[in-house]
């Protein structure tokens, strides 16, 4: 009789009072009572159970890193570099119609020649196939397509034998320096202003 009058007192109190009396936590299944309805040994040890609260410095540093920010800040570097260098934006950026093929050959030996600098201070790279233009190659089964570009029509299934073209580029060390925070990267060069010293007062 005591747990019908309780079930009955259960129905009507979930059903106007959205809770269950707290006779009823002794009926409840084990791990099903909650904590600050358990006895004093059994909240406890409810309690220890939880995980820890991870500080606030630790939810910070598994913040995932905006990658694409930091590959637009090292490209931005990178034009930045090349432009210091070898003027490639300012190359690049000027019509050459009006030039004739001489004044265009001689800026492109000094941009040539800064543009080389930087690749060669801050990359070392290997050719993808060694090898000399016009050496017969052969492109062996399970190449990768972003490693070995096909030229013309391939027939059937690797391997494949053929004429090198291109040896490709691979960067197989990256020195680029390190990026300082707090700069805009998209300030390629700085404008450059020449400040004319004012006349001297006549005495």
């Amino acid at each position: 009789m005591r747990r019908f009058s309780l079930a009955f007192a259960c129905f009507f109190r979930l059903l106007f009072g959205g809770k269950l009396p707290k006779r009823a936590v002794d009926y409840l299944p084990e791990g099903a009572r909650p904590p600050e309805l358990l006895p004093p040994q059994e909240s406890e040890a409810a309690s220890d159970e939880r995980p820890p609260e991870q500080p606030p410095h630790i939810k910070e540093a598994r913040r995932p890193r905006d990658v694409s920010a930091h590959h637009r800040d090292g490209a931005l570097a990178l034009l930045a570099l090349l432009q210091r260098e070898g003027r490639l934006v300012d190359f690049l950026r000027e019509s050459v119609d009006d030039y004739d093929d001489a004044d265009i050959g001689a800026a492109a030996r000094d941009i040539h020649r800064g543009c080389k600098k930087v690749l060669d201070d801050f990359f070392t790279l290997e050719a993808v196939m060694p090898g000399a233009e016009d050496d017969p190659v052969t492109v062996a089964e399970g190449f990768t397509p972003t490693d070995i570009k096909l030229i013309g029509e391939a027939p059937g299934e690797p391997p494949f034998r053929g004429v090198l073209r291109h040896h490709g580029w691979r960067a197989a060390e990256v020195k680029l320096p390190t990026l300082t925070d707090g700069v805009d990267r998209r300030v390629l060069a700085p404008a450059e202003v020449e400040v004319s010293r004012p006349a001297t007062a006549a005495k």
